[in-house]
């Protein structure tokens, strides 16, 4: 049995852009994952220089990496359409000089 011909036309461009639609959510999903791990990461580094005291190095370069991954992960997030960052900060536990930082504040 065959579909016909006047229905195979829109069915494909239908499954192919359902494919396309799909792998465009995975790619998001995995961007905005990296970026979040990235905010992580950059956090954690600070906190440990903030653990082990000034003689560690310099402070001032951490903040402005922590910013620039804050700031980077809310631009993906944003263009997923999450706008409230609210619940982030706490989660996170973004400290104040790093929102002054991105603007926030």
């Amino acid at each position: 049995m065959r579909v016909p011909s006047d229905f195979a036309g829109k069915l494909q461009a239908r499954s192919g852009l359902a494919a396309l639609q799909a792998e465009l959510a995975a790619e998001t999903a995995a961007s905005l994952g990296r970026a979040g791990r990235e905010v992580e990461a950059s956090l954690e580094r600070l906190r440990a220089f903030d653990a082990e005291g000034p003689a560690a190095g310099d402070r001032r370069e951490l903040v402005r990496a922590a910013a620039r991954a804050v700031w980077a992960y809310w631009v993906q997030r944003e263009a997923c359409g999450l706008v409230d960052h609210r619940q982030v900060i706490r989660e996170q536990r973004i400290p104040r000089e790093v929102l002054n930082r991105v603007g926030l504040l």
